[in-house]
């Protein structure tokens, strides 16, 4: 009987320990910001947003420039304005004030127009790089057995201690050398 008995507690203890381990669920974690920035495809992609950015500015600086050339010649006119030549430079003023205004509308609608602009190419360009990480992340996870895998640049995550840094192996998967 008392052999029965230690028999029966063995029998418990492995099963409730195999069911423990078997519980256990592989837990790791990857800097997606990391492998995102180390992809050819974000370098590439990123030069070509800047540059379109860039020239963007540029059309708006342009823009800036003549509007500030109208003020200059606006204050210029306002300081030769006498008794004498009163109609005349309060005519040019007024001419001036409604090529300001258009200006700024103009200048107005390039700006929302740019963003707009802007927006559509920075998820055209960068969609498909952030799809390509997520699926090696993904396929990483599966071939190593990991449960769950957290993304330690999210900011909704503050605190993570140990777990299996993945970010390596994602970037092998890529196809990605690892820089200094």
């Amino acid at each position: 009987m008392k052999n029965l008995f230690k028999g029966a507690v063995v029998v418990a203890v492995l099963f409730l320990s195999t069911g423990l381990v078997s519980a256990q669920q592989k837990i790791g974690h990857i800097n997606s910001n990391e492998i995102i920035q180390d992809m050819p495809e974000f370098k590439s992609a990123q030069t070509e947003f800047e540059t379109l950015q860039k020239s963007k500015e540029g059309e708006l600086q342009q823009m800036g420039a003549e509007y500030q050339k109208k003020i200059t010649a606006a204050q210029d006119l306002q300081r030769n304005r006498s008794e004498a030549n009163k109609d005349s430079i309060d005519s040019q003023l007024q001419a001036i004030t409604v090529e300001l205004g258009e200006i700024e509308r103009r200048i107005n609608e390039v700006q929302q127009v740019a963003q707009e602009e802007l927006q559509r190419k920075n998820e055209e360009l960068f969609a498909p790089i952030i799809q390509k990480a997520n699926t090696a992340i993904q396929s990483v996870a599966k071939e190593k057995g990991y449960a769950y895998v957290f993304d330690i640049a999210n900011p909704g995550i503050s605190y993570f201690a140990g777990g299996d840094d993945l970010t390596a192996d994602v970037k092998t998967k890529l196809g990605i050398t690892s820089t200094p």
